[in-house]
């Protein structure tokens, strides 16, 4: 009985040391980078917690995350091991599978709820995965127990944010920015809160402070340059524009904007420069060709004008009443005011809210046609929709309709 035991404490003793010498191999072998080799070493081995456990970190290491995954997974069939869980969870986030991870955070905590680190995790993930009402619950948890972090207070924002609740949401990024003035994230977050409020002072002022901070910021930049143009303030937007235009070089954003501020400015050559650099990066953007009508018509160049206003009709899909009007401005410098009216026209139907359009369809009907009726129609037809749109064009188009009425009725002919 003695020889017994004793040959199997000696088989034992002999098992466990080949193990050792097994994973001591595999793990010299890695600590080379011959990971190749250790995860042969480990395929020849009984599969254990270990050796799966093994072959994970070595497929994490080389960022295949989905055979560290797998391994993961089969390690803790042999072994509820709380660390290789944990790596479990890493990798499903690295995966896009967060959703995966949420329960494991979950169990561990169940056992272990002083674990913030842990915790402040887990909220991160019901916020990707979209559950609201568990991200909150879990960041007022988080600011509970450490008031002082500004982090904890932001996603909490954005908890309420994804919850739909916009009071709560400003508070809390107010809240995070108390706790930390240089929170870029949440100044940015209440710099677009309150914009949306229409509370332009608190808007700018946020801007303001953001920017001091992160000069290169493309959404404070773009919440200044777009104020700008409200007020006009074109000059004023220039050196916010080239600085955003230099650093973000595949958006059109600054591109467009510094066309359309040097075109406001009445520089012309910069705003071509601009919108020639526009229509060849962006090669849908026909406002783009728009501009450069716009520019060549300023220019006198109007074969040029023409080239592009017919370009920004083709390429565009959306209202182009501005490229017909301005086609219609060439036709006419070009003395072909049969093909001006045709583009009044097009734009007109193009947008039937653009009274400057059918004005200038009726008037030079009025002018080209000796039958008065055509003109006569668009006037009634300006002065029902657009009567007091603009003072001036009204009181014209009123006299020309008395003009008429009162040319057939001497003539004893009828308008209808």
């Amino acid at each position: 009985m003695k020889k017994k035991i004793l040959f199997i404490l000696i088989f034992a003793i002999v098992k466990v040391e080949a193990q050792t010498s097994t994973f001591s191999v595999a793990d010299s072998l890695f600590a080379k980078g011959r990971y190749k080799l250790a995860l042969k070493e480990l395929d020849n081995k009984e599969a254990s917690f270990l050796s799966n456990y093994k072959k994970a970190v070595i497929y994490e290491s080389i960022d295949n995350y989905k055979k560290a995954a797998f391994y993961l997974e089969q390690a803790i069939t042999f072994n509820d091991n709380e660390k290789a869980k944990l790596k479990l969870a890493k990798n499903y986030r690295a995966l896009k599978q967060s959703k995966k991870a949420i329960p494991i955070y979950e169990e561990i905590l169940a056992k272990d709820s002083l674990n913030l680190v842990l915790k402040y995790q887990l909220g991160k993930l019901y916020l990707i995965n979209k559950k609201p009402k568990k991200a909150v619950a879990t960041f007022k948890y988080l600011v509970k127990n450490d008031f002082e972090n500004a982090n904890y207070s932001y996603h909490l924002g954005l908890s309420y944010a994804l919850n739909g609740q916009r009071d709560p949401m400003i508070n809390s990024f107010i809240d995070t920015y108390q706790k930390d003035s240089t929170h870029i994230k949440a100044i940015s977050r209440l710099a677009k809160s309150f914009h949306k409020l229409k509370d332009l002072d608190s808007t700018q002022l946020f801007v303001n402070k953001g920017l001091a901070i992160s000069p290169n910021d493309l959404d404070l930049n773009k919440l200044k340059i777009n104020q700008f143009f409200r007020d006009k303030k074109y000059k004023e937007s220039i050196p916010f524009l080239l600085n955003i235009d230099s650093l973000y070089t595949k958006e059109t954003y600054g591109t467009s904007l510094l066309g359309k501020a040097y075109y406001n400015i009445d520089s012309l050559d910069k705003a071509k420069k601009y919108f020639t650099k526009l229509k060849f990066k962006d090669r849908e953007n026909f406002k783009a060709h728009t501009y450069l009508g716009h520019i060549d018509f300023k220019q006198e160049k109007y074969n040029s004008a023409r080239m592009n206003y017919i370009m920004a009709t083709f390429i565009g899909k959306e209202k182009r009443d501005e490229e017909y009007y301005g086609m219609a401005r060439v036709f006419y410098e070009l003395k072909k005011p049969k093909q001006a009216i045709n583009a009044y026209q097009n734009a007109y139907k193009e947008n039937p809210r653009n009274y400057r359009a059918l004005y200038q369809l009726a008037k030079l009907s009025d002018d080209y046609y000796k039958d008065k009726k055509i003109a006569y129609k668009h006037y009634i037809k300006y002065i029902e929709t657009f009567y007091d749109t603009d003072e001036g064009m009204s009181a014209f188009v009123r006299n020309r309709i008395k003009e008429i009425k009162k040319e057939y009725f001497l003539r004893g002919e009828t308008l209808n």
